[in-house]
């Protein structure tokens, strides 16, 4: 008798041990489905094109009516803490007749396009407040100060718009990048 009580108490045993096994499978399979999805996404859903590496690597804010109104700008934040600034496609130099003629970067007290920053701590960059100068953009008819709008420290400019300020023409709603 006691054998037969045995048997059933093992066969009972084997048969939740198979349960849990099953339990467990069933578990794991849909782990692995999920884990599938996420993997490898369904071919209709993926984008027509990938995303930019501005899109990707920057959160995008804009600064509307920055100071005065039509004085829109961007800003793209990276991870690291840098911000690159630039001139919003809905910037008013950009409705003037002819577009952007000229940029100078020597407003203020200092040419801004003569920063030369050196090492890790970024020595020699200058300082400044959200609304500080940065350059001067000119137009046929009129010209804008571009500022800052975010408070940091400016660590090089775009020397390429000193010589061809019709680059920002040439991108209006791509990277026209400024610093």
């Amino acid at each position: 008798m006691s054998d037969h009580i045995t048997e059933e108490s093992n066969f009972s045993e084997t048969k939740e041990k198979e349960k849990e096994k099953e339990k467990q499978k069933e578990q794991d399979e849909a782990e692995d489905e999920e884990l599938r999805k996420l993997l490898l996404s369904d071919v209709q859903n993926l984008p027509s094109t990938p995303p930019s590496a501005v899109e990707s690597n920057f959160a995008i804010y804009f600064a509307l009516d920055f100071m005065k109104p039509r004085h829109d700008q961007y800003v793209y934040r990276h991870a690291n803490g840098l911000c690159v600034i630039g001139l919003a496609p809905s910037h008013v130099a950009f409705k003037d007749e002819g577009g952007i003629t000229a940029i100078d970067f020597n407003v203020g007290k200092s040419d801004r396009s003569g920063v030369k920053v050196t090492g890790k701590r970024k020595k020699n960059a200058q300082h400044f407040e959200s609304n500080t100068a940065l350059c001067k953009v000119s137009t046929k008819n009129d010209s804008y100060i571009v500022r800052c709008c975010v408070k940091g420290s400016l660590l090089e400019v775009n020397q390429q718009l000193i010589k061809q300020p019709e680059l920002l023409n040439a991108s209006i709603g791509k990277d026209t990048l400024l610093l």
